[in-house]
């Protein structure tokens, strides 16, 4: 055979230089993209690849401020922060979160609404930043989380402030508590000033103050190793801590006017009738707010919504009630001044009365059947509570005038307290009714109103910031509850005059609720024994279940609590007025037998701790007497 046939040397070597140079061409071209490549990861994304390098392993943490501290006026602390510890996650950190979760629960309880607000807060935070899923960890179960360290990628227990209430129920209504940030509130806040914080002011002074109480953020970058330990800090920037508020509230006198209700339901302001600082603010009964702190538990939270007592309700400026025969004093006061009494007049009272063209009687509830008789007048209808002369007084004084003239007082509008929440209460009137009842207003309406029943509801705090008006001889003064803020005393607003009224008959007025207390028939007699100072007050009887005019009242055909609420309204000392009360019992009958020594017990420690008693003058008492015996 031609050997040639199977051999073509010249054809093999082109083949073989062909194969060569398409071999050395695609190692060229893989070689160009290669250094290509390398030179964009080095030259033109090297900035970028160190940014996230450090991102890896350098991370920004929030510092979140300790909230600011609230005190009395005597420095005692009502919300402090302490040192809690609590469960985080890191979502970075962890391959399988739902693993990781499941494996948590096998090692400490979680709740169902554990792990639920954990995801819903996971939604608002920002990477690498810890995430908590369980609060105030115990000693307990912190060591069995740190034995399992190992198994548990991306958790940490980290200490944060929390808050605290050592007086725990005492002032829940007042300072309020803080509470984890919900829903609705993520869309409302600056997501940079609380990052780092779960809390917010829920109710009360808490919430009405919390830019204040907040503080400002600060900032640490860190750097962590590949399990997210921080190994060292870069760079801090400390938080600016929240501003403490000093109150003008007494937390003895709160704890005294607290302890007084012994039970009962019902709601107490005392103020400073110069400054128109709030020396006590009960609501009985009232609650733990420490509850609400890392989120309360729905057990306990629906025994405190399911009571029937309501303890979660603040009485004392959302409470409205009818203020019952508490008003008389400014009722007397305005038609005085509008000239439609006077001091020398006077009318029978035989224990009812009629309006013409009806044939229903208005009863005098605070007599017997026989009524107080002849010559009452506007001293002796005050201070023996006579319902007959303010009902014919009523109606020649007219709505309008009685209306128009107690706003000044306080009533029927939002006094402008520093706290959330607070009710208006009702000032009745032709347009009021019009508006809300779409009924025109009638003669028996104002019947109604003169002893502060009908349409007419007022709150405890306005109660207080009338008697305190009442005792300044009309000085308007707003209340409020906090004295200072971050050390920077609050500057009150400018004291106006409500109207020039005539001194005597501001004179005339103190001098009948000053008989209330003192004389021997004065409705709140019971409560002056022993007292070495001088005060006025006046009794109030606010009906809860209307009562036919042919019948008398029995409390013994009622529920306990469809019984009258008892009101007192009170000043002292009589010459120089230094703090002014209102409060009111629910269903506690009578405000002589169950308010008025609550007052009292009230005004005693307050005096006797400023050292403001003094002996009752002989000529105190001038007067009395007559005004009893009339």
């Amino acid at each position: 055979m031609n050997e040639e046939a199977f051999s073509d040397p010249a054809r093999e070597r082109q083949i073989f230089v062909g194969r060569v140079l398409l071999a050395s061409l695609l190692m060229l071209a893989f070689t160009a993209i290669l250094i290509a490549r390398y030179f964009d990861l080095q030259i033109n994304q090297h900035q970028d690849f160190v940014t996230q390098s450090d991102n890896n392993r350098v991370h920004m943490r929030p510092n979140p401020p300790a909230r600011g501290v609230i005190y009395d006026r005597n420095g005692e602390m009502l919300a402090d922060n302490q040192s809690v510890s609590n469960l985080t996650i890191i979502r970075e950190r962890s391959n399988d979160l739902e693993k990781l979760i499941e494996n948590i629960g096998t090692l400490v309880p979680l709740s169902e609404s554990d792990v639920t607000r954990f995801y819903k807060r996971l939604k608002r935070r920002r990477p690498f930043e810890q995430t908590p899923i369980k609060f105030n960890l115990s000693e307990e179960e912190q060591a069995i989380l740190a034995v399992n360290e190992h198994r548990l990628d991306g958790v940490k227990v980290s200490a944060r402030l929390s808050r605290f209430y050592p007086k725990r129920d005492l002032f829940a209504h007042v300072v309020g508590y803080v509470g984890r940030i919900n829903e609705r509130e993520i869309s409302l806040i600056d997501p940079i000033q609380y990052s780092g914080t779960d809390s917010i002011g829920k109710v009360g002074l808490e919430k009405f103050y919390e830019n204040s109480l907040l503080g400002s953020v600060g900032s640490e970058h860190v750097e962590t190793n590949a399990r997210g330990r921080v190994m060292r800090v870069l760079n801090k920037v400390d938080p600016d801590s929240g501003s403490d508020l000093v109150l003008h509230v007494d937390s003895n006198l709160q704890q005294i006017a607290f302890d007084a209700f012994a039970g009962e339901r019902g709601a107490l302001v005392a103020m400073d009738v110069k400054t128109g600082g709030v020396l006590a603010m009960v609501s009985a009964p009232s609650y733990d707010a420490n509850l609400f702190v890392s989120g309360i538990s729905q057990k306990n939270y629906s025994e405190l919504l399911n009571s029937a007592d309501n303890p979660m309700f603040n009485r004392a400026i959302q409470g409205q009630y009818p203020p019952g025969s508490t008003v008389k004093p400014l009722f007397g006061l305005i038609a005085l001044d509008n000239k439609t009494v006077s001091p020398s007049t006077r009318i029978e009272d035989p224990g009812f009365f009629f309006m013409e063209g009806i044939e229903r009687p208005w009863r005098d509830h605070n007599s017997e059947r026989g009524g107080h008789g002849k010559g009452v007048d506007l001293a002796k209808a005050i201070i023996e509570s006579c319902d007959v002369f303010f009902y014919k007084m009523g109606i020649k004084t007219g709505i309008n005038i009685l209306s128009s003239n107690s706003s000044a007082f306080g009533l029927g509008a939002k006094t402008g307290i520093d706290l959330p929440g607070e009710a208006t209460g009702i000032m009745p009137s032709r347009t009021w009714k019009k508006e809300s009842r779409n009924a025109s207003w009638f003669n028996g309406d104002t019947i109604n109103m003169s002893i502060g029943q009908g349409f007419m509801l007022s709150t405890p705090l306005q109660l207080a910031v009338m008697t305190a008006r009442i005792a300044s001889k009309g000085k308007i003064i707003e209340p409020r509850l906090v004295k200072s803020v971050g050390g920077i005393d609050l500057v009150p607003a400018k004291t106006k005059q409500i109207k020039e009224i005539d001194p005597k008959y501001w004179d005339y007025i103190h001098d009948s609720m000053k008989g209330v207390v003192h004389s021997a028939r004065g409705t709140a007699t019971s409560i002056n024994r022993g007292l070495t100072y001088t005060m006025a007050g006046k009794t109030g009887t606010a009906q809860v279940v209307s009562i036919s005019a042919d019948e008398d009242y029995d409390k013994s055909k009622l529920n306990k609590r469809q019984w009258d609420h008892a009101l007192f309204i009170a000043f002292a000392p009589f010459d120089d007025p230094q703090i002014a009360v209102g409060l009111i019992v629910e269903n506690g009958e009578h405000g002589s037998s169950t308010a008025a020594p609550i007052a009292r017990s009230v005004i005693d420690a307050y005096l006797q701790t400023n050292s403001k008693i003094s002996s009752i003058p002989n000529d105190a008492l001038k007067g009395l007497n007559v005004y009893a015996n009339q």
